[in-house]
């Protein structure tokens, strides 16, 4: 992550940590998707955007979002102005419902992809780790199908990396034994 001291507190302090709440299951999905062609920085610059524009994550409000609030956001200097990504917000917070739904949480359904633990990976170097695997794959599948957007196999592994689904610190990182401990 390199000196970027914003890029080392997220990778110290939350990256890959094992997450089991929703409403921040929802931030990283938002972010990730926000993501997609672009910086990982620049999205965390414009984190607190997000969370304004976005009623703090509340998928209830969201998904309720009107056509003039759209065309706000749309005029936000605080995220991303690109209208797909906008509008996926407010659809992913419906299909977000969906899934509370069905499962009881989103945290019981992404959950079952990993079969309820992390994924331990044991890499040396960054580039051994994969842009996407089977498991971002079949949530991408799965998430698609429930009518999510913007999260392809890529942006549901970067999710998945996040969210501590996977453990992807390097074997000589000091979060590698314990993503969990605070660091």
């Amino acid at each position: 992550m390199g000196d970027d001291p914003l890029m080392v507190e997220y990778h110290d302090t939350e990256w890959g940590v094992p997450l089991h709440d929703d409403r921040k299951f929802f931030e990283y999905l938002t972010l990730d998707g926000a993501q997609a062609g672009l910086n990982w920085r620049n999205i965390l610059n414009k984190r607190e955007g997000y969370r304004r524009a976005f009623a703090n994550y509340d998928v209830n409000a969201i998904a309720g979002f009107p056509e003039e609030r759209i065309a706000e956001l749309l005029l936000d200097p605080g995220i991303v102005r690109n209208r797909q990504k906008v509008r996926s917000v407010v659809s992913n917070a419906e299909a977000f419902l969906r899934v509370q739904e069905e499962f009881g949480s989103f945290d019981a359904y992404v959950w079952g992809f990993v079969d309820g633990r992390p994924i331990w990976n044991q890499w040396q170097e960054s580039a051994d780790i994969p842009a996407k695997t089977q498991e971002s794959e079949e949530l991408s599948r799965d998430l698609v199908a429930r009518g999510f957007k913007f999260v392809g196999p890529t942006i549901c592994y970067a999710f998945m990396q996040g969210a501590g689904l996977v453990n992807d610190h390097l074997i000589n990182c000091f979060r590698f034994d314990d993503p969990r401990a605070p660091a």
